[in-house]
């Protein structure tokens, strides 16, 4: 067996943490959706202050974490500080590969 033939029989690995280096800067947009809901333009016109929206959730029920609109994770709404909140992670979600 040849170098190049061992080299192509090996399991493709990951990046490693050198080769990421170039991304670690790249900022990426990171959104937590609690629900959503869907009304006619009419709908939306009559909603006034202290308007209650359904959304398509129960009280609980995991949030979505979206990062640059595709969906990664799940979680939980937790409270960061005394007026803050945060999101934390409870499953990540596995993309669906094409080809």
């Amino acid at each position: 067996m040849t170098a190049t033939e061992a080299a192509t029989a090996r399991p493709q690995m990951g990046p490693t943490a050198r080769e990421l280096e170039a991304v670690y800067d790249i900022p990426v947009q990171v959104s937590a959706v609690l629900g959503r809901a869907t009304m006619q333009v009419s709908q939306l016109l009559k909603l006034g202050r202290g308007a209650v929206v359904e959304l398509d959730r129960k009280l609980g029920e995991a949030v979505d974490i979206y990062v640059n609109n595709r969906l990664v994770a799940r979680g939980e709404v937790v409270m960061v500080d005394d007026n803050r909140l945060g999101v934390t992670m409870t499953e990540i979600v596995k993309a669906e590969r094409l080809g």
